[in-house]
């Protein structure tokens, strides 16, 4: 690792990180998907992530105590496995220090605390189809294709889409 990464500190996100957290949600929607959120809606959804860890658990890495990326994740029970996978979500690094392990150290702790969990089987992420970049970065870490495609039906009720 180069010197800046190897300065580099992961460590879980605190309601202080919150406006960081959601600039840098809505900086991502809006370089991979050219979606424009609704601030308000992503400041209360990652508000409520972080009051409540059963919802998600974000973590941010640092260089000299500022963050520099993020991620969230998830849970899902697989009754086929018996286990959980923890999903991987809301993945940004700032565009200046890409390519500077930023995202692997970010992976690599998360994948060292599911790895103390007897219950986590695996680590899972979704990607853009045509983040041809991301998908490089995380096959270089070792995640593969599964074989299936999200689908989805969303929202279910624009009022619950929108609420606080």
């Amino acid at each position: 690792m180069s010197g800046a990464a190897s300065a580099l500190m992961v460590r879980p996100a605190t309601p202080a990180d919150a406006e960081v957290l959601i600039d840098f949600n809505c900086r991502l929607a809006a370089e991979t998907e050219h979606k424009q959120l609704d601030r308000d809606t992503v400041s209360h959804g990652v508000r409520r992530a972080l009051a409540d860890p059963a919802k998600a658990r974000y973590f941010v890495a640092c260089l000299g105590g500022r963050p520099v990326g993020q991620v969230m994740h998830t849970w899902e029970w697989s009754d086929w496995r018996n286990g959980y996978f923890w999903w991987l979500q809301s993945v940004y690094v700032v565009p200046a220090h890409r390519g500077r392990g930023v995202f692997r150290a970010l992976f690599e702790h998360l994948r060292a605390l599911a790895e103390l969990d007897p219950e986590v089987i695996g680590l899972r992420l979704y990607v853009e189809r045509e983040n041809a970049a991301a998908q490089q970065v995380y096959a270089r870490l070792g995640l593969t294709p599964t074989g299936y495609l999200v689908l989805e039906s969303s929202p279910l009720n624009a009022a619950r889409a929108r609420r606080t």
